[in-house]
């Protein structure tokens, strides 16, 4: 990495911007490719081949159109992982569409929240989640039609579309301006909000990324993490499929159907998130499996505990782990610790990719840059960055500075070679299992609870190493019986999976500012003095 000034610029060769649709970036050698297995399901063994992926995503586009949908719609497509979901997906986008993807175990009410907020007027699900998208379509309201990737009855089906004799869709469209995905991501703090990435922004950074691990026919990527998150819709499906590997896709992550996975169809790149380092690193079940064919991982998503990744890295015989980071806001990608890096620094997060600019900014909030070496706030520029935030126009303002550098909210430090080390977050969003949780809507939560005078969340450790919600509890003062169990079942019954509240304490009162800001930070402190005390307890 090379610093000017006060900036830090990478070290690789600037990429041309790739001004295409994502699914010309993508798809454009398809052709090529041909007869090249492109996605199998790791459940039954369905394949798809580069030829009827083109075709089959063209085929959808134009049934898309048929039906009515427009340049300029938002389609929601709230689905798990299916060899179906890259041909949805990219149909939609070549119909004109933007696609906002939905987490599968969003409830109806959250799932209808993100259709309002988006302006979405199209569905497409599977029958198992059928109900809750009918449901949150009456909710939003203004849905024109649900869709279903396998069958249900009165719902037309996308295996329909594949035989589809519509008129192939010849829509215009403007890599630079039109916003082809639309995830959902909280930013630095509060609600989620509407992500606008471009084609451009998507399909550069896919070019940004393709020195640091490099792909193509042979490789063979399992997608075990969402699609529907930006992580997974980056390094397991557009950029496997950019470069002709093969993804085998599984809908959820289940230890033995994962190893099962690895070992049947010869996995040897995996992009994962801490929870699976750790199933790699201890779990028993692992010995039961060949996993020799493995030659690298990646992790994302959430920190990476360096003496993590070494456990894992050397009960299999691999590489040092991988980190990457990035953010939705990104599109994902800034940083990766090169494939070809042969000794890493440990906990290194990786180099700056390819046209991105950093700075680490003063913690004191002037906007000064950090001394040499020092912690600060890191700060990005490139052509990977959103157009902002649909509908929110401050918000956008807040992240993303009158200079064009978006404020991560992530502390970082940067060693002499350019390595960055993420140690810290000034944000105060908790990453589950790579998840955004907010704080916020899970106080506002706790607070309609009829019982409770006010609470506060953090993110806190659990003893396998994962982020999890921990919430503390004023009782009102006629509510002495209330219980811990009771606070987590009024919130686990409300929120999605990843959401819930995993600890409960009572407390006397929430430390806040005189603004009534809530201290998390005292919170925070409380609960690294108690590991503290616990940890000496356990050693005398």
């Amino acid at each position: 990495m090379v610093k000017h000034s006060s900036v830090f610029r990478s070290t690789y060769a600037d990429v041309p911007d790739v001004v295409e649709p994502i699914h010309e970036a993508v798809l454009g050698r398809a052709a090529e490719f041909g007869d090249t297995v492109a996605l199998v399901d790791g459940v039954n063994g369905t394949t798809v081949t580069y030829h009827q992926l083109d075709l089959f995503h063209r085929r959808i586009a134009a049934s898309f159109a048929a039906a009515g949908l427009r340049k300029g719609d938002v389609l929601a497509l709230h689905s798990p992982n299916t060899v179906a979901y890259p041909a949805v997906f990219y149909g939609a986008t070549r119909a004109g569409a933007s696609v906002t993807t939905v987490h599968p175990l969003a409830t109806a009410e959250e799932f209808a929240k993100q259709l309002r907020d988006s302006s979405a007027r199209w569905i497409v699900t599977v029958s198992p989640l059928l109900e809750v998208a009918r449901r949150a379509a009456e909710l939003a309201a203004g849905i024109k039609e649900i869709f279903v990737c396998d069958r249900a009855d009165g719902h037309v089906s996308v295996l329909d579309m594949f035989v589809s004799t519509a008129p192939e869709a010849e829509v215009p469209i403007d890599p630079s301006e039109d916003v082809a995905a639309l995830p959902y991501s909280s930013g630095t703090t509060g609600v989620p909000k509407g992500v606008m990435l471009t084609h451009r922004s998507i399909a550069t950074n896919l070019a940004q990324l393709s020195p640091f691990i490099p792909m193509g026919p042979g490789d063979r990527i399992l997608a075990v993490l969402p699609f529907f998150h930006i992580y997974g819709l980056t390094a397991l499906m557009n950029a496997p499929l950019r470069h002709g590997a093969t993804v085998v896709v599984l809908p959820r992550f289940e230890l033995d159907t994962f190893l099962s996975a690895i070992q049947e169809h010869r996995i040897n790149g995996l992009y994962v998130a801490p929870p699976i380092v750790l199933a790699l690193a201890k779990h028993p079940a692992v010995a039961q499996y060949d996993l020799s064919c493995l030659e690298y991982i990646v992790s994302a998503a959430a920190p990476l505990d360096a003496r993590l990744g070494e456990a894992c890295s050397q009960r299999l015989g691999l590489p040092p782990v991988r980190q990457a980071y990035g953010m939705t806001e990104l599109s994902p990608g800034t940083h990766v610790v090169p494939l070809s890096a042969t000794n890493p620094p440990a906990g290194a997060v990786g180099l700056l990719l390819p046209g991105t600019e950093m700075r680490i900014l003063d913690l004191d909030g002037s906007g000064a840059d950090a001394a040499a070496g020092a912690e600060g706030e890191v700060a990005i520029r490139g052509p990977q960055v959103m157009k902002g935030y649909l509908g929110r126009p401050d918000a956008t303002a807040d992240m993303i500075d009158a200079d064009g550098w978006v404020h991560t909210g992530d502390v970082g430090r940067v060693d002499e070679d350019g390595w960055l080390f993420v140690v810290d977050r000034v944000k105060e969003l908790i990453k589950y299992k790579g998840y955004q949780v907010a704080p916020a809507d899970l106080e506002a939560l706790l607070l309609t609870h009829e019982s409770i005078a006010d609470a506060a969340v953090i993110g806190v450790y659990d003893e396998d190493g994962n982020e999890i919600p921990k919430a503390f509890v004023v009782k009102q003062p006629s509510a002495t019986e209330l219980t811990e169990d009771e606070v987590l079942a009024f919130v686990a019954e409300r929120v999605s999976p990843y959401k819930k509240i995993r600890r409960i304490e009572f407390i006397g009162g929430v430390p806040r500012a005189a603004s009534g800001k809530i201290l998390r930070r005292e919170l925070r402190d409380r609960e690294t003095r108690r590991a503290q005390s616990a940890g000496e307890k356990e050693n005398t």
